[in-house]
């Protein structure tokens, strides 16, 4: 085992494993023939200086005379022993169990609850509402492609949660101090997922490699005895004197159980109402609302690499954008997707949402993120379940703006900021299908929302230029960036006011990505767990 690790190793973007070598061996003042083995640990890159790229590595080292070697760096912060970053199980499962746990919904809070479960006994079940990962994926393009919408189908129901179909990014800024993350991560790779995710600076996988490794993760919890169950959508709790005794399904099934986790997502609008409806305590919380831009990858590309654009090693560049406004608002850029295409991603009839997807090569012609504005709850007055409305009436809006046939409504960023209707493309080609009707966007969203969007965009284009360019594409809306509600839990991972419902992931307010949802669910499988081994 490497009991070294080593970081801050710089070297120009040309370099090659020899020069990393002769790099750490000169760091740590050693011969080469010192060194046994090392690994990896963390790559990423220094792009301040343009024309001058660095690559920054963190390794762990197996030496001879490592202790030697410590005792003289001790007070080095770059040099220290490698911390143990091994996940280990809270609980193991009796023989026999008198209640299994259910997990309603198979995204990726869902799926690593189960797993989590799974390896250490529990054997859950897990209820998805939609279909398996590769029916869903033939019904999400035929939408894409034909317009034909499946509200149980889609970007945002099935197997894979809605990260299916995203950028695949698996970086979050989340404490873990007991590297749950870490775990996700292995999990993906023990499912196929390229081994650099374990140590790139932002890793990320992409939809079509997605699809795979759900489909082997899912083998793997059910060859450790649990259950995926699709097409299975929650009608109802069983509740009992405030305690979850179980669920029925919409074909009228009951399924019993005294544990149950909710990992529905942040589109689960029918099952939020039924929850409201139940009793089971739900507050609005904040989400964000805009529209999706598109630039050609290599203006990004270029302002952010300089020269040294299109280095293999770098890849398509990414950005991270703020900007806060005179009328108070807030606008960031969110889900960014370097070479990737803007995706319709509705849910539900008679309404238009976007969002943003890439594969694994990024190589598609566009940059897209969503640049959005940040919303409280008294933007949206009303229940807990307000904010739901919020979101909404602006598809629907979209959805009539477009011509009522889930093409998604554009504009030129020349032709929005300048408060003219857009009648024909630029060179920017849209990458939405279906498709896209030019129109004035200013209808789309709230006048504030619309004003904060015109403000930033001329001061992100100080930052990246051509950011604001006239064909540059403005597409909407984008809606679903987090859950409008948040079902509150204990310090127990129970909700505050029914015993044994456990809310988890995106959907019930507590995760915002892939990474933090499945850690989530790992948290909470190991709460059930912990309090399943107490009634024995």
């Amino acid at each position: 085992m490497p009991s070294l690790r080593l970081s801050n190793i710089k070297l120009p973007i040309g370099h090659c494993e020899e020069d990393l070598k002769i790099a750490l061996c000169k760091k740590l003042g050693v011969s080469p023939k010192a060194l046994i083995h090392y690994t990896v640990v963390k790559r990423s890159h220094d792009a301040r200086k343009r024309g001058t790229i660095l690559f920054v590595y963190t390794l762990d080292i197996h030496l001879r005379d490592e202790e030697k070697i410590l005792k003289r760096f001790q007070k080095t912060p770059h040099i220290r022993p490698t911390p143990d970053t091994r996940y280990r199980f809270v609980a193991q499962a009796p023989r026999k169990l008198p209640s299994r746990p259910l997990i309603i919904g198979a995204g990726p809070c869902g799926l690593f609850a189960a797993l989590t479960l799974a390896q250490m006994g529990f054997r859950p079940i897990v209820l998805e509402r939609g279909k398996a990962v590769r029916e869903r994926t033939v019904d999400t393009f035929a939408f894409w492609r034909k317009g034909k919408l499946n509200p149980e189908s889609n970007v945002q129901f099935g197997e894979g949660g809605a990260g299916t179909f995203s950028d695949g990014k698996l970086y979050s800024q989340i404490k873990d101090p007991q590297h749950r993350a870490r775990k996700v991560l292995q999990e993906f790779v023990n499912a196929g997922a390229p081994p650099e995710i374990l140590y790139v600076n932002k890793p990320h996988i992409g939809t079509l490699k997605l699809v795979g490794i759900v489909e082997k993760m899912r083998a793997e919890i059910e060859s450790l005895g649990s259950e995926m169950r699709f097409k299975s959508c929650v009608k109802s709790l069983d509740l009992e004197n405030g305690q979850v005794r179980g669920v029925c399904l919409t074909n009228g099934e009951p399924i019993k159980s005294t544990h149950i986790i909710l990992a529905v997502g942040h589109s689960a609008r029918d099952t939020f109402q039924m929850l409201f409806k139940q009793g089971i305590y739900i507050e609005a919380k904040p989400f964000s609302i805009g529209l999706r831009i598109e630039h050609p990858q290599s203006l990004i590309d270029q302002n952010r690499f300089g020269p040294q654009a299109g280095h293999p090693l770098l890849g398509a560049a990414d950005y991270k954008l703020v900007h806060h406004c005179k009328n108070g608002r807030s606008v960031y850029s969110f889900c960014m997707c370097p070479g990737g295409t803007v995706i319709a991603a509705a849910s539900e009839i008679g309404g238009v949402v976007t969002n943003g997807m890439s594969q694994y090569s990024r190589h598609e012609r566009n940059a897209n993120s969503a640049i959005v504005v940040g919303l409280r709850p008294d933007d949206y007055p009303g229940n807990a379940l307000a904010g739901i409305e919020f979101q909404r009436h602006w598809e629907k809006q979209a959805f009539e703006l477009a011509g009522k046939n889930y093409d998604a409504p554009g504009q030129r960023v020349g032709d929005f900021l300048n408060k003219r209707p857009s009648k024909a493309l630029g060179s920017i080609q849209p990458s939405y299908t279906p498709g896209v009707h030019l129109c004035d966007l200013s209808q789309s969203l709230p006048d504030d929302t619309i004003a904060a969007i015109r403000e930033a965009l001329p001061i992100f284009d100080k930052q990246i230029k051509g950011f604001a360019m006239d064909d540059a594409l403005l597409t909407g809306v984008e809606t679903r960036t987090s859950s409008p509600i948040r079902i509150k839990r204990k310090d127990d991972f129970q909700s505050v006011n029914t015993v044994g419902l456990y809310p988890a992931g995106e959907g019930a307010g507590y995760a915002g990505g892939i990474l933090s949802a499945a850690v989530d669910g790992i948290k909470v499988a190991e709460a059930v767990a912990l309090d399943l081994l107490k009634t024995y």
